[in-house]
């Protein structure tokens, strides 16, 4: 049976994504990924310094990352069983850009379905979507439900709808 993928990084919007997972989508598997991106390498010997001089070193920084995405993904496997969501974390570092990293696990997965939030985009920016979400609904061959994060102003909000009411 496939799963259906939803994009976590614990913002808002992934949360209100994780909400309307729960309103909409029934029992079908879900997969909560959060994608980590290792900090750029400072080629710091060519500044004439062996490591940053005392600071943490490339693993390290790595390793924390490693950490904050568990931590990102406990956090949203709670919230998962407050809603009473069974969802299996999957942690994923990006070689290449998130959204690439998010379509190759779906595909590894064969989700039927990639949930995203949209990282939130001021009130004159309301056309535009993300990075990771334009690329998502640019590249994906498999269907994308982007979820607006509840800051936006939105009607279905503000009136009470249902979450779903201004999902793309």
């Amino acid at each position: 049976m496939s799963s259906t993928l939803i994009c976590y990084d614990g913002s808002p919007s992934s949360s209100r994504a994780l909400e309307v997972a729960h309103r909409s989508l029934g029992r079908q598997p879900k997969v909560l990924l959060d994608v980590w991106t290792a900090p750029e390498r400072v080629h710091a010997d060519s500044f004439g310094f062996d490591q940053h001089d005392g600071g943490p070193s490339y693993e390290r920084l790595c390793e924390l990352m490693e950490r904050q995405t568990q931590e990102i993904l406990d956090g949203g496997s709670q919230q998962a069983a407050a809603l009473g969501i069974e969802v299996q974390t999957r942690a994923e570092r990006s070689h290449t850009s998130v959204w690439q990293t998010i379509l190759e696990v779906a595909d590894e997965l064969d989700s039927d379905l990639i949930l995203a939030g949209t990282r939130g985009t001021s009130a004159v920016e309301v056309g535009l979507l993300g990075s990771v979400s334009g690329g998502l609904v640019r590249h994906s061959h498999r269907p994308v439900l982007i979820v607006p994060g509840a800051d936006r102003g939105s009607p279905a909000v503000a009136a009470g709808g249902a979450l779903t009411d201004r999902a793309l």
